[in-house]
């Protein structure tokens, strides 16, 4: 794992790795005041490439006690998380079946996105440019069975220094 520019790189060879990044992320998302106006996380990649089970690892490291479903078929999974006094809506978007960019936001979810709150949006390109800019963006690309690779791209200015500021 390392930092260039305003990119971190990575790369998923076990579950324990995966967790760790999960844990990298966490420590980027405590560092978002719980009440800003949404923080975006879009997240891109393959079929297969881990998005979902990424999402999984950091809403249980954020302290998730549920199961974690993906949200394909349902577009938007919330969940309530509780973050030191705070307690913070985190949204889990899968935009992968939307036939149309209009979709999500004529289902209302467009709503959610402008509210304060963390929100994890796969396959943001099925939206088009409906989307409000994402904060980071996390990329993965399948490898093998075992291995994916990726990068976590800093995006605003928030997003950028939260990505310099990884270790």
């Amino acid at each position: 794992m390392n930092i260039v520019g305003k990119n971190f790189f990575f790369e998923l060879s076990s579950e324990d790795a995966c967790v760790d990044l999960a844990k990298k992320i966490c420590q980027m998302i405590y560092a978002v005041t719980p009440n800003q106006q949404g923080f975006h996380i879009w997240l891109e990649g393959d079929l297969g490439s881990g998005k979902t089970t990424l999402v999984r690892h950091i809403l249980q490291t954020l302290g998730y006690k549920g199961k974690v479903k993906s949200p394909t078929y349902n577009l938007c999974e919330p969940y309530r998380i509780q973050m030191d006094d705070n307690e913070v809506s985190v949204h889990h978007f899968d935009l992968y079946r939307i036939n149309h960019a209009l979709e999500w936001e004529e289902a209302g979810f467009k709503d959610i996105l402008n509210q304060s709150g963390i929100n994890f949006i796969e396959w943001p390109e099925k939206a088009e440019n409906t989307l409000p800019s994402a904060d980071l963006i996390i990329h993965l690309q399948y490898i093998s069975e075992k291995v994916r690779t990726g990068s976590i791209e800093g995006v605003s200015p928030l997003g950028k220094q939260l990505v310099k500021n990884m270790s």
